[in-house]
């Protein structure tokens, strides 16, 4: 097991009623997968996850919700996401293509696209994608 406690916390979603829903669904066990691009670790200036590593996660004040425990990273192309990975995010997809629907809206979305500093930011079968497995492991008091 490695900590990040010498990184910023981990962020779901931006601040708001989205983050907190995840938040809420990655303590309650309800989700159990999270999915990134490569090039969001490259712009915060952090090394991707790893297996057994653990970060606390923030709400949308910014204050410490838990500490999740990285179980698996795979990066494999959006177009190769499997069904044991997109139902396991809590949003109650039934489908791989729902989830990637609600992902691609999220990604190509004006928050993201200014977050990442590119107005044009697309995703497609050979985008690069961060897939992570993990378990809840604390909540704050």
């Amino acid at each position: 097991m490695t900590s990040r406690a010498d990184l910023p916390p981990g962020e779901f979603a931006f601040p708001g009623p989205l983050r907190d829903q995840l938040v809420a669904a990655v303590l309650s066990g309800a989700e159990t997968t999270t999915t990134g691009v490569p090039a969001d670790h490259e712009a915060a200036g952090d090394p991707p996850p790893v297996a057994g590593e653990r970060m606390p996660v923030v709400d949308s004040a910014g204050r410490p919700a838990g500490v999740p425990e990285v179980t698996d990273v795979r990066v494999l192309r959006l177009a190769d996401v499997d069904p044991r990975h997109a139902p396991a995010e809590g949003g109650g997809f039934a489908s791989v293509a729902e989830w990637r629907s609600v992902h691609e809206e999220f990604r190509q979305g004006p928050q993201m696209r200014e977050a990442a500093g590119d107005p044009r930011f697309t995703v497609d079968d050979d985008t690069p994608v961060v897939a992570e497995r993990f378990r809840p492991v604390t909540r704050p008091p």
